[in-house]
Formats: C-alpha cells, sequence, structure tokens
C-alpha cells in the first residue's frame, strides 16, 4: 500500500498573519465626482458651461481687451472650456462603455490639468473681481456707462467655474495618493 505518512511528507499550515497589522487592502470604490462617473460628468458639464458663459459675457463687452485682467480671464476661460469639454467627453466613453477610469498615469495627468486650471481659473476670477471693483466701487464709473453689470456677470461664472472644479481636483488628488 502507497499511503504517504506525515512523518514521511510533512505537510505545513501556512503562517498565521495578524489581520490588525497587514489588513487587506480595499480599492476605493468610485465615487461621484471622479473620472469615469456620472458626477464626474456633471461637473465637467458645470464647469464647461460656467466657463464658456463668463468667455461670452466678457467677449460681448467689445472694449475687454483694455484691461489685462479681462483678457487674463477670457484666456483663462478659454482655457477651462477647452480642458473641461475633453475630459466630459473621456467621462461620457467611460459611461458608454462602463468601464472606471483608473490608470495612474490618466489619473495623474487628470489631477494635474485640474490642479493647473483651477489655479488660473481663480487668478483670473480674482483679479477681474479687483477691477470690477475698482471701477464700481473706487472710480465710481458705473453710474455713466452700464458695463459693470457685464464684468461682474463674468466674475461670477468664472468663480463658480472655479467652484466646480475644485472637487474634481480634490476627488482626483485623493484617487492618485490613496493608491
Amino acid at each position: 500500500m502507497s499511503v504517504s505518512r506525515p512523518a514521511v511528507h510533512p505537510v505545513e499550515a501556512p503562517p498565521l498573519t495578524d489581520a490588525a497589522e497587514n489588513p487587506p487592502r480595499v480599492r476605493m470604490k468610485d465615487i461621484q465626482g471622479m473620472p469615469g462617473t456620472p458626477g464626474g460628468l456633471a461637473l465637467r458639464l458645470a464647469q464647461f458651461v460656467s466657463a464658456v458663459t463668463a468667455l461670452g459675457v466678457m467677449v460681448s463687452y467689445t472694449d475687454f481687451t483694455s484691461v489685462t485682467a479681462f483678457s487674463y480671464l477670457v484666456a483663462a476661460a478659454i482655457l477651462q472650456s477647452l480642458w473641461s469639454i475633453s475630459l466630459a467627453f473621456i467621462d461620457i466613453y467611460a459611461l458608454l462603455v462602463k468601464r472606471s477610469v483608473r490608470n495612474p498615469r490618466a489619473l495623474s495627468l487628470f489631477t494635474i490639468g485640474d490642479g493647473i486650471t483651477s489655479t488660473l481659473m481663480f487668478a483670473a476670477a480674482c483679479a477681474s473681481a479687483g477691477i470690477t471693483v475698482l471701477i464700481g466701487n473706487d472710480l465710481e464709473a458705473c453710474h455713466r456707462r452700464q458695463y459693470c453689470a457685464t464684468f461682474e456677470t463674468a466674475t461670477a461664472m468664472a468663480f463658480i467655474s472655479w467652484f466646480a472644479i475644485c472637487p474634481s481636483f480634490l476627488l482626483n488628488f485623493w484617487s492618485l495618493a490613496s493608491r
């Protein structure tokens, strides 16, 4: 009879691991607002709409190029709208094929791009708000002409675009840092 005996072929038990010391790694679920989710698409569309609105309102004033801060707002709004619509298309594609966007390189690109565009948009909105306050309150030039409402609307839409990009940046950064 060819039966193996434990003394001849010992079977060792796997080493015990302490679950408290080495917990199993759990992947973070897709949180709404991250790339490839419906919330992420909604944030990208909100960024795009508010940036295009700021751009359209500012360009409707014909002499916006005479103030550097307003030209900077137009440039930042163009960059923000192009970035947001590009990532919105990526979100739409990810939703259609039902895949999450978890590639580390793509996620780092999204994070860096969101950080750059949010910084530029915030700086442009703050500069435009400063010039708008200067024109409206300090120079009191709004009483003669009715263009201050145009400046205020464009500045408010720039801030709304910045408010919409902040959650995208923070969620991308958090997802990248949790790897």
